[in-house]
């Protein structure tokens, strides 16, 4: 039977090791912030062939849980990062999400590439109408 000599530097070793078992077992588990981006989006601007005109497509509509409708196309969205994941039982789109409560649509279209932005607008407490 071999005997093991204690030394005070083994005795620093296997105190860390279990000063940090004992931080892993007992830390409380963090979930990832996710950003609230549900809301009522405008559609301020689309650009098509290098141009940049106004827009006045139909709102892109979040819902609070996790579902989204635009122009008659309905399914499910998911924040991932600054991209907002659409999609339906065929389909699949991902916006860009950007500072000033935007959020941008690339896509192909029957023209080529088209970027929408669309806006939500946030009301004030105590103002009727919307910035």
């Amino acid at each position: 039977m071999a005997l093991v000599r204690v030394t005070p530097s083994l005795l620093r070793i296997a105190f860390c090791l279990k000063l940090i078992w004992s931080i892993l077992l007992l830390a409380p588990s963090c979930k990832a912030q996710t950003v609230d981006v549900s809301g009522a989006y405008q559609c301020t601007q689309v650009k098509m062939d290098g141009k940049v005109a106004d827009c006045n497509a139909a709102p892109l509509i979040l819902k609070t849980d996790g579902h989204f409708e635009l122009r008659g196309w309905e399914g499910t969205y998911l924040v991932d990062g600054q991209w907002v994941q659409l999609s339906d039982a065929l389909t699949k789109a991902r916006a860009r999400i950007e500072p000033g409560h935007k959020i941008v649509l690339r896509f192909y279209g029957k023209k080529g590439w088209a970027e929408m932005t669309y806006e939500r607008r946030v009301a004030e407490l105590g103002k009727k109408s919307l910035s």
